[in-house]
């Protein structure tokens, strides 16, 4: 499953399923899909969001399953959703996703 986030203030972002579920909990959100933040709870989402990726770089990192593949981080992954979360913060938009 792909999840796409929208706003009209940035570009939309596709994230594999299991990241997305993940970003959204860490947003403060159910997992459903579709959904959407309304532009006045963006910022607190965004907060969240920065909280728990913050929260996840303190924890120590996981062993690597293959030594083959490199391993990307939640932060890595979060930062085009932080991007677009900021851009509809600024912008004062409602995000929404599906």
């Amino acid at each position: 499953m792909l999840v796409t986030f929208t706003t009209d203030a940035y570009a939309d972002i596709t994230m594999f399923g299991d990241v997305a579920l993940a970003m959204l909990k860490m947003m403060g959100h159910s997992k459903t899909v579709p959904g959407a933040i309304l532009a006045a709870d963006v910022p607190m989402a965004l907060d969240r969001l920065k909280a728990a990726i913050n929260a996840d770089n303190a924890s120590p990192p996981a062993e690597k399953e293959n030594e083959d593949e490199p391993v990307v981080s939640m932060a890595d992954r979060a930062l085009p959703l932080i991007d677009l979360l900021t851009a509809a913060a600024e912008a004062e938009c409602n995000v929404m996703w599906k």
